[in-house]
């Protein structure tokens, strides 16, 4: 009887898994693992929001694989050591686990793969299964780089590429009775939760892309900047977790055609570019990929500023709406989050390393490759080839929530400034502005401009 394990990782679906497919093609059993890793939490990354969707998500594969006449197995303390015992204690002779992108992902990889070999074990580790495209798989010709640095020539060779073609889950999964299991987390074991938080799980992940397929995907290239219409897929946590693959949605957006699905096929492809990223340069989590030479406020400089913009207590409502959409629900729309960047980092002039902490301890989609490499984008420290860009909070609001339907619903103090006037609430009449428990402007937009400008000239 062959045995192997399977490590699930940021890959927590049946549907097209190919370190599961292999698994199963290759054994007799196989043992679905799951191993909470110690040192994720002693790191700062197991935040509550990710904690309660993470336990969702596996007790939904677990559902999954018991319908299938197995079961998942968890455990908890240093993931090498985990695995190893499970193949020990199993005779598993195979691992296969997805490929990550990050520096932890990559030294995991390494130390599990010695040590399993001490043990006369082999590791399989599987691509494009995280991404659509393999990091590494397309690279610039000619150049010597060995990614690409810029977004438009990565997404036509990305978009040459032949993904292949997705699995199907498997029809059953024989556990091997000696795979001795912990028991499954609980959301509502954790504390702290965003009230709103989403539902996690493949199950969860899956009916949200299919009516999201049939009644939003045809609207996306018109409508997924629009705040108040809140029309994006909402698929970012499920993307992150893994519960749905990202080769199946290009393929079913591909198969539904149209100006929409080629936009969130895009979206699916900057994803891909960020992963391709980090891969080639891991310190870019937390260091400049493209220096500026910025002398960025920090907590002891800014501290006031930033716990204000940590509240949404700005003074700009657009800003303050989309960092109170954040703290309630772990989650903000696509265009709140490029706003609520560039005020802290080029309006405040605040080290962008403080906004993406403070993301990844809110989002449940907080990903590394996607966070870090995005705020360095708006900083103008990332691959944003125009680095100086910056983002009128006021000019947005009126042309990404002209009625300000967004902030009212967020920013219940401004419920009764009628139309485009909740964006300038310090242009009311005296007597109306009074009344309002809002805050004045943290600063004036023509100030922060200058000051930014001052900074980037004495670089």
């Amino acid at each position: 009887m062959t045995v192997s394990v399977v490590l699930f990782t940021s890959d927590l679906r049946l549907h097209d898994h190919p370190p599961l497919r292999a698994a199963s093609a290759a054994s007799d059993e196989i043992v679905p693992l799951f191993v909470l890793d110690r040192r994720v939490e002693e790191a700062g990354f197991a935040v509550p929001n990710r904690r309660a969707f993470l336990a969702d998500c596996l007790r939904d594969l677990d559902a999954g694989l018991r319908e299938r006449g197995g079961r998942l197995v968890v455990r908890t303390g240093d993931v090498s050591e985990e695995v190893r015992r499970v193949a020990a204690g199993t005779g598993a002779r195979d691992v296969h686990m997805s490929g990550g992108v990050s520096a932890y992902a990559h030294a995991r990889e390494e130390r599990l793969r010695a040590e399993l070999d001490a043990q006369g074990v082999t590791l399989h580790v599987h691509d494009a299964v995280v991404t659509a495209v393999a990091p590494g798989t397309v690279r610039p010709t000619g150049s010597g780089s060995d990614h690409f640095a810029v977004f438009t020539p990565y997404f036509r060779r990305w978009s040459q590429e032949r993904l292949r073609d997705p699995l199907a889950p498997p029809r059953s999964v024989r556990v091997p009775d000696t795979a001795r299991s912990g028991g499954l987390p609980s959301r509502a074991g954790v504390p702290g939760v965003s009230p709103a938080l989403a539902e996690g799980g493949e199950k969860a992940g899956r009916a949200l892309f299919a009516a999201w397929r049939r009644s939003g995907l045809g609207s996306y290239e018109d409508m997924h900047d629009d705040l108040a219409g809140d029309a994006t897929s909402r698929l970012s946590p499920h993307l992150h977790f893994g519960t749905v693959s990202p080769v199946e949605l290009v393929a079913r957006a591909r198969g539904a055609g149209g100006a929409g699905a080629e936009a969130f096929v895009r979206q699916v492809c900057w994803r891909d570019f960020h992963h391709q990223v980090l891969a080639a340069r891991p310190a870019a989590s937390h260091d400049n990929y493209r220096t500026q030479h910025d002398d960025w406020r920090d907590e002891e400089e800014a501290g006031d500023e930033i716990e204000a913009w940590r509240q949404g207590r700005t003074g700009y409502p657009v800003v303050d709406a989309a960092m109170r959409q954040l703290r309630h629900e772990g989650w903000m729309h696509n265009r709140g989050r490029l706003l609520v960047a560039s005020f802290l980092a080029k309006t405040l002039y605040v080290d962008w390393r403080i906004g993406a902490r403070h993301f990844l301890d809110l989002l449940v989609d907080g990903d590394i490759a996607n966070n870090q490499l995005n705020w360095q984008w708006v900083a103008g420290t990332g691959t944003d080839s125009r680095p100086n860009r910056v983002l009128n909070p006021v000019r947005q609001g009126h042309r990404y929530d002209p009625d300000g339907t967004y902030v009212r619903r967020w920013v219940p103090e401004l419920a009764g400034v009628e139309g485009g006037a909740v964006h300038e609430p310090w242009k009311l009449p005296e007597p109306e502005r009074a009344r309002l428990d809002y805050p004045a402007p943290l600063i004036g937009l023509a100030d922060s401009l200058a000051r930014f400008k001052q900074a980037r000239d004495l670089r």
